[in-house]
């Protein structure tokens, strides 16, 4: 049961580091993106509407909060344990 337990906390701790890689990842890339439009826009006075990093940092930033949940709130494993301990009660009773 311990070892078992251990794959469980090491696959919940290599989520939250890739969540963590992934939160870093989005800062750097939608900074250099925000600051590319901004450089580019100061060349351009007819600029209308949504800037396009806009979609990306929305996009992305969905995605993110998916990852978010998995790390952090999914409790997947728990779950799927409770079923198996319920279906074996029931197959011993």
């Amino acid at each position: 049961m311990e070892a078992e337990r251990d794959k469980t906390l090491w696959k919940i701790a290599k989520k939250r580091v890739a969540f963590k890689r992934h939160v870093s990842s989005y800062l750097v890339v939608n900074a250099f993106l925000w600051a590319l439009w901004y450089f580019n826009s100061t060349y351009q006075s007819h600029y209308s509407g949504l800037p396009w990093p806009a979609w990306v940092t929305l996009g992305w930033g969905t995605a993110l909060a998916f990852s978010y949940y998995d790390a952090y709130h999914a409790r997947h494993d728990a779950a799927a344990a409770r079923e198996y301990e319920k279906l074996t009660r029931k197959k011993n009773s």
